[in-house]
C-alpha cells in the first residue's frame, strides 16, 4: 500500500515554524541571562523584623565571616575546611587554624526605623532590590533605614575658591584616611542603566590562571554573588592580554618581561595576601597602577575580615555575662611554626616566666588532637582567660585570622603582635584586645594580666564591644567590577613609581618592636 504524499508547502511551513520557535527560545534565553535579576521585582522585602527574627540576629551577629569571597587553593590561605591546631602553620605560615563551625551566616543589620515607603519610591532609592535575596547575602546593606547602593555620589571640594570634583571615593588618592570598602561596594554608575543596555563586559584576564582563585570563567562569580555592578567577566585565556580591561598577577608569579600596556585604560593589579616576607619583587616596579592586599592603602583592600558598627557612635554595650566564670587557666597559644621573624616564640617563652602560658602544638608541650579541632576551641572558651593572636610577621596592617578567627570568635581576650597598635586600631572593635606593644616589657605585660586575673570587671570589660556591629563580607569581585566602571579614574591613569618600594620599603615592617620601632634602611629582598 502506498503512503500518502507530503506537500512540499506542509514541509515549508513546518521549517518555518520550527526556526521561529528556536529564534524565540534564543531571546528568550538571552534576555534572561542580560537582564539585572534584581530588577524583577520593584518591592523590596520589608525590613522589619520580628522578635524571634531580632533574637536571630543578634545570634549571629558576632560570628566571623570568611573575606572577600575569595577562593584559595591549599597552598594559599583557609578555605572553609577544618584545620586543627596542630595544623596551624606550614613553613611558611600558610595552613591556618579554623574552627569547623568557620562556615557562618553574613549578618546585615537591618534598622528598625525605616519609615514605610511606596512601591514606587522604594524602587526609585534602590533598582537592585531583589526579593529572593537574603538580607544576610546582599553585597550592600541599609544605613540609616535606607537602601543603598544608589547612584554614585559625586564629592565635591573647594580649592583656591574653585569647585573640584573629586569623584566616587574609591581609590586611596581620593580618600587616604579609610579602607573605603563601603564606598566601593555601593558604588554604581550613574549611567549604569545604559552600560547593562549596551551588553558591553569589562573583562578581567588572570594571568596566573583559574586555579589558585578556584572560581570559574566567565559572569559566574558576579552573578552568583548578586553584585550590584556585574557587567564583568573571567578570563584566564592569556591571548587576551592586549584587549581586557584588567590584567591580574595573583602572588608568587609575577612575568618577568612585562610592560606598561600600550592601552592606557588597562589596568594592571597585583594582588598579595601574604605579608612582604612571603612575596617576591616585581621585575619592573613602574608596570602595576592597581594594588589588591590587606593594606588600608591599597587600591582594592583585601582584609582577612572587616568590621563595621551598627553605629558608630555605640561602640561599648554592657554585657549580662560574667566571661571569667569557671575560666582555671591563664593563657593559651596554638602554634606550629617556630621560626617566625619577630621573634613570637621567643617573647612568649618570656612571658611565660611571669606567668602561666599554655603553647599546644609542635612549638609546645601540650597537645590537642587534629581529629576534634572543635574541642580545642571549646577548651579555650571554657578553661583559658586570654590568647596569643601573635602573627608570624610584623608589618603594616598584617592582621590576620589568628586574631579574627582564632580569637575574636571566642568568648577569650587576644592578646596581639604582628600589625602596627594603630592598625588593630582602625581594624579591630574598640577594646577587643591588648597589643603586647602598650608594655615596656613582657613581665610588665604579665603584671597587667594578672590584674585582669583578678578583677572579672575590668577583664569583662574588654568583651562590651560584642553586640555593637558585625564582620561584613567585602565582595572583593564585586568591589573589583564596580572600580572597572570608574571611568573617570580610568581616564587619568595611575601607576606606581615603584610598587616595590611601596610593598616592601623602609617602615613597613620590623624585626623587633613597634614600640622601639627603628624604620628600616634598606627593602625586603626576596630572600
Amino acid at each position: 500500500m502506498r503512503r500518502p504524499k507530503t506537500s512540499l508547502k506542509k514541509y515549508f511551513y513546518f521549517t518555518i515554524i520550527c526556526a521561529l520557535l528556536l529564534i524565540f527560545g534564543f531571546n528568550l534565553k538571552e534576555r534572561e541571562v542580560w537582564k539585572s535579576k534584581t530588577s524583577t521585582h520593584l518591592s523590596p522585602p520589608s525590613t522589619r523584623l520580628t522578635h524571634q527574627q531580632q533574637q536571630k540576629q543578634q545570634q549571629q551577629q558576632q560570628q566571623i565571616v570568611s573575606h572577600s569571597n575569595i577562593g584559595y587553593d591549599d597552598d594559599d590561605k583557609y578555605n572553609d575546611e577544618t584545620y586543627s591546631p596542630e595544623m596551624e602553620e606550614d613553613k611558611n605560615d600558610d595552613k591556618k587554624i579554623l574552627p569547623s563551625n568557620h562556615k557562618t551566616v553574613h549578618t546585615t543589620k537591618i534598622t528598625n526605623t525605616e519609615t514605610e515607603l511606596t512601591n514606587s519610591e522604594q524602587a526609585q532609592q534602590n533598582p537592585f532590590a531583589s526579593d529572593p535575596l537574603e538580607p544576610n547575602k546582599r553585597p550592600w546593606f541599609f544605613k540609616n533605614g535606607k537602601r543603598y547602593p544608589n547612584s554614585a555620589p559625586i564629592y565635591k571640594k573647594r580649592k583656591g575658591g574653585k569647585l573640584h570634583l573629586q569623584g566616587s571615593k574609591l581609590f586611596p588618592f581620593q580618600d587616604s584616611q579609610s579602607d573605603r570598602i563601603i564606598n566601593q561596594l555601593m558604588y554604581v554608575p550613574s549611567n549604569y542603566e545604559k552600560i547593562k543596555a549596551s551588553g558591553k563586559l569589562k573583562t578581567i584576564l588572570l594571568y596566573n590562571g583559574l586555579g589558585s582563585w578556584n572560581i570559574k570563567q566567565g559572569r559566574d562569580i558576579f552573578l552568583r554573588s548578586k553584585c550590584p555592578v556585574d557587567t564583568c567577566e573571567i578570563t584566564a585565556v592569556r591571548d587576551r592580554a592586549n584587549t581586557a580591561d584588567m590584567i591580574l598577577y595573583k602572588d608568587h608569579y609575577i612575568p618577568t618581561g612585562f610592560r606598561r600596556p600600550v592601552n592606557s585604560r588597562q589596568v594592571t593589579m597585583l594582588y598579595h595576601l601574604e605579608c612582604p616576607y612571603h612575596t617576591q619583587n616585581v621585575k619592573v616596579a613602574d608596570a602595576i597602577n592597581w594594588t589588591a592586599t590587606y593594606r588600608r592603602d591599597s587600591d582594592i583592600v583585601a582584609p582577612y575580615e572587616k568590621w563595621e558598627y551598627y553605629d558608630n557612635h555605640i561602640q561599648q554595650i554592657g554585657q549580662d555575662r560574667n566571661y571569667a566564670s569557671n575560666k582555671t587557666k591563664r593563657v593559651a597559644w596554638f602554634v606550629s611554626n617556630c621560626g617566625a621573624r619577630n621573634g613570637r616564640l621567643q617573647y612568649a617563652h618570656e612571658l611565660g616566666k611571669y606567668i602561666d602560658v599554655d603553647i599546644y602544638g609542635a612549638c609546645g608541650n601540650y597537645k590537642c588532637s587534629r581529629v576534634t579541632p572543635d574541642k580545642c576551641f571549646d577548651m579555650l572558651d571554657r578553661d583559658y582567660k586570654f590568647y596569643l593572636a601573635f602573627e608570624n610577621s610584623n608589618c603594616k596592617d598584617y592582621i590576620t585570622e589568628k586574631f579574627f578567627v582564632n580569637a575574636l570568635s571566642r568568648n577569650i581576650l587576644p592578646i596581639v603582635m604582628g600589625a602596627r597598635p594603630e592598625d588593630y586600631e582602625v581594624s579591630a572593635p574598640h577594646r577587643s584586645y591588648i597589643h603586647v606593644d602598650e608594655f615596656a616589657s613582657a613581665s610588665e605585660l604579665a603584671d597587667y594580666l594578672h590584674i585582669l586575673d583578678n578583677d572579672d570587671k575590668l577583664y569583662n570589660s574588654y568583651f562590651n564591644w560584642k553586640g555593637t556591629g558585625q564582620f561584613i563580607n567585602t565582595f572583593f569581585w564585586c568591589r573589583v567590577c564596580a572600580a572597572l566602571h570608574d571611568e573617570d579614574s580610568l581616564r587619568k591613569p595611575r601607576w606606581y613609581g615603584d610598587v616595590n618600594d611601596w610593598w616592601r620599603g623602609a617602615g613597613i615592617c620590623t624585626n623587633g618592636s613597634w614600640r622601639n620601632f627603628r624604620a628600616r634602611k634598606d627593602i625586603i629582598t626576596d630572600d
